[in-house]
């Protein structure tokens, strides 16, 4: 089983940063991707910033320039978020793929964090 699980919500005024934090661990053979989430009240689950194994990024649009998202080693991976936005906040998830075995893959997810952005 693999646990993971972020840190480093609040609250922050426009214009200002946070960063978050996400560590996974339990059973873990070899990490793949560990992707940041975010879900706004009343909206979808949308997928903010991701980090492959191999060290390539990707983000969306919204964030481009203004969102970096690290890796440290192979189980953490943070969200250095700067000049955020009100339609930033949101809850923040974690998600890391992988594998617990040659032959187990796992796909896990964190309770979430909050990031509030006051205008």
């Amino acid at each position: 089983q693999v646990q993971v699980v972020e840190s480093g919500g609040g609250l922050v005024q426009a214009g200002g940063s946070l960063r978050l934090s996400c560590a996974a661990s339990g059973s873990i053979f070899s990490m793949n991707a560990m992707d940041w989430y975010r879900q706004a009240p009343g909206k979808q689950r949308e997928l903010v910033a991701s980090s492959t194994g191999g060290g390539s990024t990707d983000y969306a649009d919204s964030v481009k320039g203004r969102f970096t998202i690290s890796r440290d080693g192979a189980k953490k991976v943070y969200l250095q978020m700067n000049s955020l936005k009100p339609e930033d906040t949101g809850v923040y998830y974690c998600n890391a793929q992988g594998r617990s075995s040659l032959s187990r893959r796992f796909d896990s997810w964190g309770q979430g964090t909050q990031v509030t952005v006051a205008s």
